[in-house]
């Protein structure tokens, strides 16, 4: 059996693990250990969020060498999830970086997405993503008109596997978040890189999930590596959502829902984003998705202004009830269905009578309203009815009243997924899958049980009350006061029937944390 040091960078941590699937001990998903070392983003007053390349790289060496000292055991691969759209420039000749790594949180690229609006529908057919400097590409053309002209920009992935293996690579579900992939051909498209003035020779080769990248010594002996993967995927994956109308959200930097829609590239008709699930096995399943940008961050928000001490008192300081307090925490802008990056935060129902304990439990039903619209709408793009669960992950899902006000908003069953580590864990299943080639995918994700069920406790008309206030709060946030509007249809793909619809049956801590 193939035993995996799986890593885990994040945008305020990197995890180590080692996972032996022969291990007995613990939760059962075959983890024997564990290192995690912090890396601390920079939050600019401009909407700029930036990283230090050295310390990402300094982090995943680290967290790797001391998990795998702690497992007293071979380490047969190692696997890699990353951030996703956090892109940098560096040196092909050297590997030394060439600007800071600018971060999936950065708005400051949305002058080069309102440069391109013209072209937003057909951006949305060929890529299923909508055009938002949420996405790879905006920031890389970004860095290249802000005076960065040498070397090669990539996203992170590329630029550490390089580091490991020597490789120019990322993986097909890191590529379906950067606006420059055909998501059908899952290919780069030249097109969509000279739209964003980029050089097609820059980008690098794109490998399955389940694909050996290259080997590396820099965790002991020369190992292979392999189990590339973006973080939310890698977590829908590791979760068990193998089959179409399966759903995740993930509880980390932000909050990250993805529904697997099968081997169809449905292209949501309500603002939410489609890519590429994984690679793996020679299939190629997609997934919709919806994020809130700002969940763990909005914790720390709290902690920074001192009503709280930790994550660990929100539920101790929580009141029971909001007073009619709401919070809209876009704190670095709204995503889907908004994809308003110039959004702001509010708080709205404040009276003399709010105290802290008011303002902590609205930001933690704000986070979970938001949660909720997301999957109303993913069971739209779905084509098959609600949502039925809705299995989480990441550090806040410890939190009882979080946990809760999603089960009472989203009005379904909130399955807690039993280890902290979904992300490392669906990364170490598909780097088992790339050694094992006759491991089937259901037999490379660990079986596991709820850790915990939360029901819906209200009746579902005080779920609706409470969320057009909400909706009335978030519109509110919206600079001029617009409405919050999805993206518009962006109709059939390049080559799809125009009567095409979604295959039947069908984003720390964890995450980005």
């Amino acid at each position: 059996m193939t035993t995996v040091l799986a890593i885990d960078q994040g945008t305020s941590g990197t995890k180590a693990l080692v996972v032996d699937p022969e291990a007995r001990e613990g939760d059962g998903s075959g983890v024997v250990a564990l290192a995690e070392v912090p890396v601390t983003p920079d939050y600019l007053p401009d909407g700029g969020v930036e990283q230090d390349p050295a310390q990402l790289l300094a982090s995943v060496l680290a967290a790797g060498r001391q998990a795998v000292a702690a497992a007293d055991r071979p380490v047969h691969a190692v696997a890699l999830a990353n951030q996703g759209e956090t892109v940098l420039a560096w040196d092909r000749a050297t590997g030394k970086p060439l600007s800071r790594a600018v971060s999936w949180q950065d708005s400051r690229a949305q002058r080069q997405c309102d440069a391109r609006a013209d072209a937003a529908e057909w951006v949305a057919r060929r890529t299923g993503l909508v055009l938002n400097p949420y996405f790879s590409a905006p920031k890389m053309t970004w860095l290249r008109e802000n005076g960065v002209r040498e070397g090669v920009v990539t996203t992170t992935d590329t630029w550490l596997l390089h580091h490991l293996t020597g490789a120019y690579v990322t993986d097909a579900a890191t590529a379906s978040r950067s606006l420059l992939l055909d998501l059908d051909a899952v290919d780069w498209d030249p097109e969509l890189v000279a739209l964003f003035g980029l050089d097609p020779a820059e980008l690098p080769r794109i490998v399955a999930c389940d694909e050996v990248a290259g080997t590396t010594a820099a965790f002991g002996t020369e190992i292979p590596v392999a189990g590339l993967v973006v973080d939310q995927q890698a977590a829908l994956f590791g979760e068990g959502c193998l089959t179409a109308g399966t759903a995740k959200c993930t509880y980390g930097t932000g909050a990250f829902l993805l529904a697997n829609t099968g081997e169809a590239a449905v292209r949501s008709g309500s603002g939410l984003t489609t890519s590429v699930a994984w690679r793996a096995r020679g299939a190629t399943p997609y997934c919709v998705d919806g994020q809130v940008y700002t969940e763990a961050s909005a914790v720390r928000w709290l902690t920074e202004l001192g009503l709280v001490g930790s994550a660990a008192e929100l539920d101790e300081v929580a009141a029971a009830d909001a007073a009619g307090v709401v919070c809209v925490p876009s704190f670095a802008g709204l995503a889907a269905p908004w994809w308003r990056s110039e959004a702001t935060a509010s708080f709205a129902g404040l009276t003399l009578a709010s105290r802290r304990e008011h303002l902590v439990l609205a930001v933690l039903q704000g986070v979970a309203a938001q949660v909720a619209e997301v999957t109303g709408l993913v069971a739209a793009d779905l084509g098959g009815g609600p949502l039925t669960r809705l299995r989480v992950d990441g550090g806040l899902t410890r939190s009882r009243t979080l946990m809760q006000a999603q089960a009472d908003l989203s009005q379904v069953p909130v399955d807690v997924y039993p280890s902290p580590h979904a992300t490392a864990l669906g990364a170490a299943a598909l780097a088992r899958m790339a050694l094992e080639p006759e491991l089937p995918a259901a037999d490379a994700v660990p079986r596991w049980t709820p850790g915990r069920t939360y029901e819906p406790r209200w009746p579902r008309a005080r779920a609706e009350e409470f969320l057009d206030r909400w909706r009335t709060a978030a519109g509110a946030a919206l600079p001029r006061q617009d409405a919050p509007a999805a993206q518009p249809d962006a109709g059939p793909a390049d080559g799809e029937p125009a009567d095409a619809g979604p295959a039947d049956g069908r984003r720390p801590e964890d995450g980005r944390g």
